[in-house]
């Protein structure tokens, strides 16, 4: 069976920790002959991974962007999780779930796979249609954070959430008005958010499988944060109150 075609990983951050946490998916690296790196030139020695040199009008044929930063490593197409097992873990090693009702945006995924990274402790989930899947630019934006996030994508975002609640979870969603006070709401564990899309929101069809509707409160402008930007804060609550149930 032939291989499937690679994924391009670029910029430095990224493959740098794809070589330190999965370095089995990394087929070759490509570095533009400016590229001088040593603590980056020294992992990829150390991993005895296959190296190409390329001119920098070469590596911007590659991959037309300056995020690439003189590296690119080819790797395997990305690895999704198994939902149904990660749900079934023992319940001291149960993660919290952020589901992605049709986030279409690969910017905001990827911000969001970083920003579950940082905190930890976090799995993403996203429907198999209409919503972005991971991608050259998601990897990208994650910047390294997908290797430590497991990244789920299932058929359909209801029936998931309706399996979490039958292993156990509670279920909550954010929304912009309407909902209990972040600040002042006790979140239940083992938890799936869900975070909708910006315009749309959470489906209906997601919505009343929900047991509590969340909402940062707001005084500022009448504005609202981003998929990503509301991400960052959700998971800063549920980790520090997943803390103090310990």
């Amino acid at each position: 069976m032939a291989r499937s075609s690679p994924l391009l990983l670029y910029g430095k951050n990224a493959v740098v920790e794809r070589l330190k946490a999965n370095m089995r998916g990394v087929r070759k690296v490509i570095i533009s002959e400016e590229f001088e790196d040593a603590s980056a030139l020294e992992l990829i020695k150390a991993r005895r991974i296959p190296v190409q040199k390329v001119s920098a009008k070469d590596m911007l044929k590659m991959k037309r962007t300056e995020r690439a930063q003189g590296i690119i490593a080819e790797v395997d197409p990305f690895r999704y999780s198994p939902f149904e097992e990660l749900i079934l873990a023992p319940k001291e090693e149960r993660l919290s779930f952020i589901f992605l009702d049709e986030v279409t945006d690969p910017q905001n995924l990827g911000a969001i796979i970083r920003i579950a990274a940082c905190f930890g402790g976090f799995g993403i989930v996203i429907p198999e249609r209409g919503a972005c899947e991971v991608n050259e630019t998601v990897l990208n934006i994650a910047s390294g954070g997908d290797n430590y996030v497991p990244v789920c994508r299932i058929n359909n975002l209801t029936n998931a959430l309706i399996h979490a609640k039958k292993a156990g979870y509670w279920a909550a969603g954010a929304v912009v008005e309407g909902g209990e006070d972040l600040t002042k709401v006790s979140f239940p564990f083992p938890l799936c958010i869900v975070m909708g899309s910006e315009g749309k929101g959470i489906h209906y069809g997601v919505e009343k499988h929900l047991e509590m509707k969340v909402t940062l409160p707001m005084k500022g402008a009448a504005l609202s944060f981003n998929v990503a930007m509301a991400s960052s804060v959700f998971c800063y609550e549920i980790s520090k109150q997943k803390a103090g149930t310990k």
